[in-house]
């Protein structure tokens, strides 16, 4: 379990040291997001990312774990 904390911190760390970056990479903004804009009410979703993101988090679990 302290493993798993100190990577994620130092990932945390990472990613805010590199957060000028990273906003310009347009992750977040994919197809399969959905966004709903309309008068007074604005809805994001962003379900292709979180998939993204998944898939990326379990194979470097199952990296960690070999």
């Amino acid at each position: 379990m302290r493993q798993i904390l100190i990577i994620a911190g130092l990932l945390i760390f990472t990613a805010g040291i590199l957060w000028p970056w990273l906003v310009k990479i347009p992750f977040g903004r994919l197809p399969g997001d959905i966004s709903i804009n309309r008068p007074g009410f604005s809805f994001y979703f962003p379900v292709m990312t979180m998939i993204i993101i998944s898939a990326v988090i379990s194979f470097l679990m199952w990296i960690l774990r070999k």
